[in-house]
């Protein structure tokens, strides 16, 4: 259970630095409410979703060779470290867009797809970071296991998602600056922090500690 939850805060910590899919949401919650922001969480997840099954069905053969193990953490410790360092870079260049014109919960829902599948860096997070978890839950247990810690990283994208859905549209006053300068600054340590625990896993199997 306490690795399931784990892999759950790994959502959690992808979610959580403010980018295109979070500036996106807060704009909708405030302007829309929270069926639209939750609209752009939702249709970012069925991407985050396409990417995994890619990463799955064409990956999963070859992620018991040690070279490509080693690879695949190393790739997911790098995308870490530059996703928080982006997450601190990015607490000085927060802010909410102008208002426009209401759109379809239908609009809204393909925007936020279209935002996080045409986005390199979410290829990026899928390809490293959850082929580095395909390497080692498939190592250390069976398919049940990778599906349901596949499932755990989804369900921490889609907590974040409601949360900030939530806050954008129910608590328009306490959504200030500050609180998403705090934000982001502790899901780029957060993110610092696994992106430490990956390199020390790519450590290990290649010098056989």
């Amino acid at each position: 259970m306490g690795v399931f939850f784990s892999y759950i805060l790994l959502g959690l910590s992808l979610a959580a630095p403010i980018g295109p899919i979070n500036a996106a949401q807060i704009d909708q919650g405030i302007k829309n409410g929270f069926l639209h922001s939750w609209a752009i969480g939702l249709g970012s997840i069925i991407a985050d979703l396409f990417f995994i099954l890619c990463v799955f069905f064409g990956v999963v053969h070859f992620l018991e060779i040690p070279m490509m193990k080693s690879f695949l953490w190393l790739f997911g410790a790098f995308v870490l470290f530059y996703t928080a360092f982006e997450s601190f870079k990015g607490t000085k260049e927060i802010g909410v867009g102008q208002s426009r014109s209401k759109e379809s919960i239908k609009k809204t829902f393909t925007n936020g797809f279209l935002l996080a599948i045409t986005n390199p860096l979410s290829i990026l997070f899928w390809l490293g970071i959850y082929g580095s978890i395909l390497a080692d839950t498939i190592q250390r247990y069976n398919l049940a296991h990778v599906l349901l810690y596949g499932g755990a990283v989804l369900l921490g994208l889609m907590i974040w998602d409601l949360f900030m859905a939530f806050v954008s549209s129910g608590f328009r006053k306490v959504l200030t600056p500050s609180l998403l300068h705090v934000i982001s600054f502790l899901s780029g340590l957060s993110l610092l922090g696994f992106s430490f625990y990956f390199g020390f896993q790519a450590f290990k199997l290649l010098f056989h500690f």
